[in-house]
């Protein structure tokens, strides 16, 4: 006599499986390219069981963007309010870093909520932001307390953002000793001392294709990449809609093509800004002033790109990889040599953590393109690194 087969048990979290499988697809990919069908099988049930959870994709995806943000007013509302500035930055690193797969959706996908939802986000990031920079105030008062505060949470949340294999609580370490460092640098230090880097002049468009390039970013930032169409970038350059396809299959092409143009611009600004530089102390300030003055020149593009490049087909995305790997290497290496008790992988979460800093400081700063600001980018990405 055999058992009657038992019938499969519905699991009473699988709401929150099913935000987890949604915010790590859209993490990964983009909230355009991400699918309920890929999100259903993820979870390991049908798209018409998912939907019993979620009327529509939009709902779906603005509750993965509340999720992160609402664990992080949790853990930090849990920490007292008098208690270290430590303590309230190893909070945001520790459950950063346990949902380090799904993180990335409130800081890149946030773009595509509607106008309602996007200011409920900012309130609970600015709940978030504002602790933060109570405890810099009491611990080290000095200027610019908020894009500090900022800086050290880019610090934290640029775990979401890589894919380096590292022990949690080894890369717990590594994060939260970084924006204790934020914290205590004082962005105004640096101004009128910086030396003077340099970067290749953008091109000026003369093809129809370089042309075509140029329209399209500031659409697809304005915009949002999903909601540009073909139609609308051909009319930007004044052609019919079927022309474009002369020049590119399809707009994916463009971005790609405008961020590879990027990538060389960048490469031209690092070899150029460190030749006769031996010291790997000063090949690092070459390296961070160069790529503060690359992020606020191309803020526009970085943004779009990365937001988008994850959706892109492997194909585009591979030169784009490649690219960048080479860059953080560079970066590793002379990171390494200036703190000999690295390893690799903690030298690449620096590097990372440092990226992050510019993302948020720069954003902080709306991205005005002054010296001072420059200076100030750049010596908070120094302070990330430990340098």
């Amino acid at each position: 006599m055999t058992a009657e087969p038992t019938a499969a048990v519905r699991p009473r979290n699988r709401k929150q499986l099913i935000v987890e499988a949604a915010g790590r697809a859209c993490s990964e990919r983009g909230y355009h390219a991400a699918s309920m069908e890929e999100i259903a099988a993820a979870v390991g049930i049908t798209a018409a069981a998912l939907y019993r959870h979620f009327p529509n994709k939009y709902a779906l995806f603005a509750e993965c963007a509340n999720v992160m943000v609402d664990r992080l007013v949790a853990a930090l509302d849990e920490v007292p309010a008098e208690a270290p500035l430590a303590d309230v930055l190893a909070a945001a690193t520790r459950v950063t870093v346990t949902h380090r797969a799904s993180g990335g959706v409130y800081r890149w996908e946030a773009r595509y909520l509607n106008r309602e939802d996007r200011r409920l986000l900012r309130q609970k990031f600015a709940h978030v932001v504002g602790r933060v920079a109570d405890g810099v105030r009491r611990e080290h008062p000095g200027p610019e307390d908020d894009l500090r505060a900022v800086a050290a949470l880019g610090v934290i949340g640029s775990i979401t953002m890589h894919h380096t294999s590292i022990a949690q609580r080894r890369v717990e370490d590594v994060l939260q000793a970084s924006a204790l460092r934020v914290v205590e640098t004082d962005p105004t230090a640096a101004v009128g001392n910086q030396s003077l880097v340099e970067l290749p002049a953008q091109p000026v468009p003369r093809t129809r294709r370089s042309e075509i390039i140029a329209a399209a970013i500031p659409l697809f930032e304005k915009h949002g990449f999903a909601n540009v169409t073909n139609g609308r970038i051909a009319d930007a350059v004044g052609l019919v809609p079927s022309a474009l396809y002369r020049y590119f299959p399809g707009k994916a092409d463009i971005l790609a093509a405008a961020c590879l143009q990027a990538a060389g611009l960048l490469s031209q600004a690092v070899e150029h800004n460190l030749q006769g530089v031996s010291d790997p102390h000063d090949a690092l300030v070459a390296l961070a002033e160069t790529y503060v003055a690359y992020s606020f020149e191309h803020n526009a593009l970085t943004s779009v790109a990365d937001a988008e490049i994850g959706g892109l087909p492997a194909s585009l995305q591979q030169p784009l990889v490649v690219a960048q790997r080479e860059h953080i290497t560079l970066w590793e290496q002379q990171l390494r040599l200036a703190w000999s008790d690295l390893d690799s992988r903690q030298a690449r979460v620096l590097v990372h953590a440092g990226f992050g800093v510019v993302v948020e400081a720069g954003r902080r700063l709306r991205w005005r393109d002054t010296a001072e600001h420059r200076a100030a980018v750049a010596a908070l990405l120094m302070g990330a690194l430990g340098l």
